[in-house]
């Protein structure tokens, strides 16, 4: 069995910053891509950020919103997951989840963690 657990979310005012974990454990023998979306009140779940490794290299994506502001980051041997979020905007307000993809392409998913931004 597979867990994925995030933390590190909280209320924050416009441009401060965040920083998410993520750690998974279980029966875990390597991950594939990891990473972030998120869901505003009222809103579909949405793409953040995900990454990559193939042979000690990272790949990164982003949404636009976030380019620029957002850096997410992995730790292949404790088998988590970051996105450092700075300069902050109330639009970034929304409950934050993490999923990871394993080896045979199953895909999990944390319980979410809310970030507020005031403004």
């Amino acid at each position: 069995q597979v867990q994925v657990v995030e933390s590190g979310g909280g209320l924050v005012q416009a441009g401060e910053s965040l920083r998410l974990s993520c750690a998974a454990s279980g029966s875990i023998f390597s991950i594939k891509p990891m990473g972030w979306y998120r869901q505003a009140p009222g809103k579909q779940r949405e793409f953040v950020a995900r990454i990559t490794s193939d042979r000690n290299t990272n790949y990164v994506n982003y949404v636009d919103s976030v380019k620029g502001r957002f850096t997410i980051s992995r730790d292949n041997a404790k088998n988590t997951v970051r996105l450092q979020m700075n300069s902050l905007k109330p639009e970034d307000t929304a409950v934050y989840y993490c999923y990871i993809t394993v080896a045979n392409g199953n895909v999990y998913w944390g319980q979410g963690t809310q970030v507020t931004v005031s403004s």
